[in-house]
């Protein structure tokens, strides 16, 4: 049930609300838990596929360093994102975590290994990532980020609906 005031925002069923806030605070932990171990393996992936020799440890101990960076960023940004009101988010997860390979990115970059072949549309749709690594899906940070990203979106849905439907007499 949806209660409207005037000139204002709908208030969700206390229910609901309580639900979405839950699932979002767990999309953020298994984010937060997942994206550092992602960054690293997109960094020893991408190397390995342009190297024959081992990744250096100078090379990882960047990638670490960088996969930290992305946790904390991606970690205040998606907090911030799913505090906001379900009318007021104008992006979505998937697009904070695609921003996150920036910094896998940036470790490739200095460790002089160069970008990736793109087709045209990749190149347009995500021009800042040269090494093809955003994430398509909440699935390529594992079952858990998965699972939370389906739930929390499941959740959003169920409160943006229903806003829509007609007060019951």
């Amino acid at each position: 049930m949806v209660v409207m005031v005037a000139d204002a925002k709908p208030l969700d069923d206390p229910l609901d609300a309580a639900a979405l806030v839950a699932y979002a605070a767990a999309l953020v932990a298994a984010v937060e838990i997942a994206l550092p171990i992602w960054v690293e393996q997109m960094v020893a992936r991408r190397w390995n596929e342009w190297s024959t020799v081992p990744p250096t440890t100078e090379l990882l101990d960047a990638a670490r360093v960088a996969a930290q960076a992305a946790r904390v960023e991606a970690g205040a940004s998606l907090r911030a994102l799913l505090a906001a009101d379900v009318q007021d988010q104008h992006t979505n997860p998937l697009s904070i975590l695609r921003r996150a390979a920036r910094h896998a990115s940036a470790v490739l970059a200095s460790a002089g290994v160069p970008p990736v072949v793109r087709d045209a549309q990749a190149e347009r749709l995500f021009p800042d990532d040269g090494y093809d690594l955003g994430p398509a899906a909440f699935a390529d940070l594992g079952a858990t980020v998965h699972e939370a990203g389906l739930l929390w979106g499941a959740a959003k849905a169920h409160v943006v609906l229903a806003r829509r439907r007609p007060p019951r007499s």
